[in-house]
């Protein structure tokens, strides 16, 4: 029988990831798979002192997709690979094992259909107490001249259109309080581990009429990656004096290893004194608001913020 030096094609490779601090994680990734690729491209272009023109954010899924690993290709200190991976130094952003023993990880990238991953979300309604909400109402309310217009990192003008306080510590800690409590409950829900809270941040926002935020995560950057959950809670004058103004959730989809926003999504309706939870990592939306009255008094309110691991 005729011997051939080709080892056959692994189904899956087995890949440590090890990053700076001591911290390493496993993820089980396909040959073609172009984040296999990228993850050791970083690591040759560290190798040839080109780490700051690399660095880049990865966003992994693990947990079969439940969570996502985020850390700076900076942070990035080897890989371990179980069938072993070499690289040819003249070929740094296409990881090859050593001719000839396991020609396999130079294959051609196939392209696969994406798996959908539904965004899930949890709403509590009736999240403080009447006397709380009113009193809510009303500080809001004299505070009028406080808020000041909403900004996103990039400076775009058409991109979010509203209003913000960042300065309440009163009703702050309160629902930094609340939120603590049904953290618990909130991730199992959401299918999630729990994990020990560093900070949940929070602001006060008011969207009046024509106002907007258009589709975005919240953990897409170094300075925000330890987001894990997002929430608004809800709340305004009755009966409601707008119209409009929901959450469109977007659906995920994973595409070179990376999360990116599906063309399906859920609609989560503003309830008065209701608060919703979902996934950093989400796209999302607020849609546009339809206040007659242009009065800052009958704006939709949201205490909104963020769960930082």
């Amino acid at each position: 029988m005729e011997s051939t030096s080709q080892s056959p094609l692994p189904k899956e490779i087995r890949v440590k990831i090890l990053l700076a601090g001591g911290h390493e994680y496993t993820v089980a990734l396909s040959p073609d798979a172009p984040l296999l690729h990228s993850l050791i491209a970083a690591l040759v272009s560290r190798a040839h002192g080109q780490e700051k023109s690399s660095t880049g954010l990865f966003q992994i899924p693990i947990e079969q997709g439940r969570s996502a690993l985020c850390f700076v290709s900076e942070q990035l200190v080897g890989l371990v690979t179980e069938p072993p991976v070499f690289v040819q130094q003249n070929q740094t952003a296409q990881p090859q094992t050593e001719p000839p023993v396991q020609s396999w990880a130079n294959l051609v990238q196939k392209p696969t259909s994406p798996r959908i991953i539904p965004s899930e979300y949890v709403q509590i309604d009736n999240f403080l107490g009447t006397e709380e909400t009113s009193r809510l109402l009303n500080f809001v309310l004299n505070k009028e001249k406080a808020f000041v217009p909403t900004s996103t990192s990039t400076n775009d003008i058409n991109y979010r259109r509203s209003m913000a306080l960042y300065d309440f510590p009163e009703f702050s800690e309160l629902i930094v309080e609340r939120i603590q409590k049904v953290i618990p409950d909130v991730l199992h829900k959401l299918g999630l581990p729990l994990f020990a809270v560093s900070q949940i941040e929070a602001q006060l926002t008011a969207h009046n009429d024509g106002n907007y935020y258009k589709i975005h995560n919240d953990n897409g950057s170094t300075d925000t990656a330890t987001r894990e959950l997002t929430y608004v809670y809800y709340f305004y004058q009755t009966p409601k004096p707008f119209r409009g103004g929901e959450l469109r959730i977007y659906d995920s989809k994973i595409e070179n290893g990376f999360f990116v926003g599906a063309e399906t999504f859920k609609t989560v309706d503003p309830r008065n004194n209701s608060i919703v939870f979902f996934l950093s990592r989400c796209l999302h939306e607020v849609l546009s608001v339809h206040c007659p009255s242009q009065a800052f008094a009958d704006s939709r309110f949201t205490i909104n913020g963020w769960v930082r691991r």
